[in-house]
C-alpha cells in the first residue's frame, strides 16, 4: 500500500536552512544538559535523580489537594487519577541532615494531625504490617488459641493478618469495620479485638519509594552516558553497516532529535526520571529504524547509476520512501498520544517523549541524516581530495562501496588504415 505515488519533490533544495533551525533547536537541549551538570538545575528532576521520597497515599474522601499543599509545605502533591480519586502522590525533595525515611514519617505525622486527631496510643490498622497485627492479636487472643503453645497461635494468627494485608493491598485502605469483618479467613472475636486496639485512619499508605542524593547523582550520570553510549554504538554500526557517511548522518539525526526533545521536556518543566531515560534511548532506536530504511534505499539507487550526483539519488530516494515513513510514523504516532492521553501520570514522561520524539524524528531523518551525510561526503569525501571531479556544481558524484573512486574508460586499440587493392 502506497499512501503517496510518484512525488517529485526537492527535499535538498532548502537543506542548509533547516540545519540552521535545527542547530538553534539542538542548542536549547545543550543549554539543558549542561545545567544540569553544573547546578543550573533546568530540569524537574524526580526523586530517581535529585533524592527524596514519594508516597502514593489512598484517603478515604477525595483530599483537598490546596489543604495538603498548605500543609506539608514544599512537597510536590498531585493526584493520580480524575477529580474523584482518592489516590495523591506526595514528593520531598531531599534535605540535609534529613533521612529519607524520616521525611515518610514527618508527612505522616503532619497528616495524622490534621486527619486522625484524638487516636494518640492505638495503632492505625490503614498502615501498620503484619506483625503489628499478629502482635494484637496474641496480646489479646481472642480466639483462645494461647494454651496450643506458641507456634500454633502465632500461625493461627499470622494468617488472619496476611489475609488483612492482602485486602487492603487490593482495596488501599479499610473505609469501615464492616470491611474488616468480611475479611476471609478473619474471625469475629478477632475483628472484634482489632476495633477495640486499633483504629481505621482517613488514609493508607499504598507506596513509599526513598532515594538518597548521592545514588540520585550517580543514578543521572548512568543515564546521560547510557545515552551518549547508545549514540555512539549508533554510528558503529551504521558505519559497519554502510559506509562512516551515512553513519555520520545518522547519528546527527538521533543526536538532533533527543536535543530538540530534551530542550523540550526541559522547557515544560515535566518531571525527568528514569521512565525519562527509557524514552529516550526508545527514541533513539526508532529514529535510526527511520533514517536505515532511507540510507538503504539511497545506496541501492547508488547502484543503479553509479555517476548520478549523490544530491540526486538522495532527494529520489526520500521520495520513494516518503509514503513508507508517514504511514509508519503516523501509527506510531496515534499509539503514543493513546499513551500520552490515557496512560495517567507514571506513562506522560515516557509518553510525552516518544510523542514529540517521533514528529522530530520523521523531520530529522529527512532534513537531517541526509544532508549531513552530503555534507560530510563534500567536505571529506574522495571526491574533493583528487579523487573524481564533482558533478553538478561541486555536488558529489555517488560512488558505492564495491565501486572504485575513480574510473577510466579503456583505452580503444589503435586501427590500421585498409588498404586498397587497384582495380584489375
Amino acid at each position: 500500500m502506497e499512501l503517496l505515488r510518484h512525488t517529485n519533490i526537492d527535499f535538498m533544495k532548502y537543506r542548509k536552512f533547516w540545519i540552521i533551525i535545527s542547530v538553534i533547536l539542538m542548542a536549547v537541549g545543550v543549554v539543558a544538559i549542561i545545567g544540569a551538570f553544573f547546578g543550573f538545575e533546568p530540569l524537574n528532576f524526580g526523586i530517581d535523580f535529585a533524592g527524596g521520597t514519594s508516597m502514593t497515599l489512598r484517603f478515604r474522601e477525595p483530599a483537598k489537594l490546596d489543604d495538603l499543599r498548605q500543609l506539608l509545605g514544599a512537597a510536590q502533591i498531585q493526584r493520580l487519577g480524575d477529580a474523584k480519586s482518592s489516590d495523591v502522590m506526595i514528593k520531598t525533595p531531599a534535605a540535609r541532615n534529613v533521612t529519607e525515611e524520616g521525611s515518610g514519617e514527618r508527612i505522616t505525622a503532619a497528616l495524622d494531625r490534621k486527619y486522625n486527631q484524638g487516636q494518640a496510643g492505638k495503632p492505625d490498622l490503614n498502615r501498620i504490617g503484619p506483625d503489628a497485627v499478629v502482635q494484637i492479636l496474641l496480646k489479646t487472643d481472642p480466639d483462645h488459641v494461647a494454651a496450643l503453645g506458641a507456634d500454633a497461635a502465632r500461625t493461627h494468627y499470622q494468617a488472619m493478618a496476611d489475609a488483612l494485608r492482602t485486602e487492603r493491598n487490593k482495596t488501599g485502605i479499610f473505609t469501615g469495620w464492616d470491611n474488616v469483618r468480611a475479611v476471609k479467613g478473619v474471625s469475629p472475636a478477632a475483628a472484634a479485638a482489632l476495633e477495640q486496639a486499633a483504629y481505621l485512619g482517613d488514609y493508607g499508605v499504598r507506596s513509599v519509594e526513598s532515594v538518597g542524593p548521592q545514588i540520585g547523582s550517580e543514578l543521572r550520570t548512568r543515564g546521560f552516558l547510557a545515552v551518549a553510549l547508545s549514540l555512539l554504538g549508533m554510528l558503529c554500526y551504521i558505519w559497519f553497516r554502510f559506509e562512516l557517511r551515512f553513519g555520520i548522518g545518522a547519528v546527527m539525526a538521533s543526536l538532533h532529535d533527543v536535543l530538540v526533545t530534551f530542550g523540550i521536556f526541559a522547557a515544560l518543566r515535566l518531571e525527568f526520571n528514569l521512565i525519562t531515560i527509557a524514552a529516550f534511548l526508545t527514541l533513539i532506536g526508532y529514529s535510526v529504524n527511520d533514517t536505515v530504511v532511507i540510507f538503504d534505499r539511497i545506496r541501492e539507487n547508488m547502484r543503479k547509476n553509479r555517476r548520478r550526483p549523490l544530491i540526486d539519488v538522495m532527494n529520489e530516494s526520500i521520495n520513494q520512501t516518503l509514503s513508507r515513513t508517514i504511514m509508519t510514523s503516523g501509527l506510531t504516532l496515534l499509539t503514543c498520544l493513546a499513551l500520552l492521553i490515557l496512560g495517567g501520570d507514571v506513562l506522560r514522561g515516557f509518553a510525552f517523549v516518544m510523542t514529540i520524539g517521533i514528529i522530530v524524528g520523521t523531520y530529522s531523518s529527512i532534513y537531517i541524516a541526509s544532508p549531513f551525510a552530503l555534507l560530510w561526503e563534500q567536505l571529506f569525501g574522495a571526491e574533493t581530495k583528487g579523487g573524481a571531479p564533482a558533478v553538478k556544481g561541486g555536488a558529489p558524484r555517488s560512488v558505492s562501496n564495491d565501486e572504485p573512486a575513480t574510473t577510466t574508460p579503456a583505452a580503444r586499440p589503435r586501427q590500421r588504415p585498409r588498404s586498397r587493392s587497384k582495380a584489375s
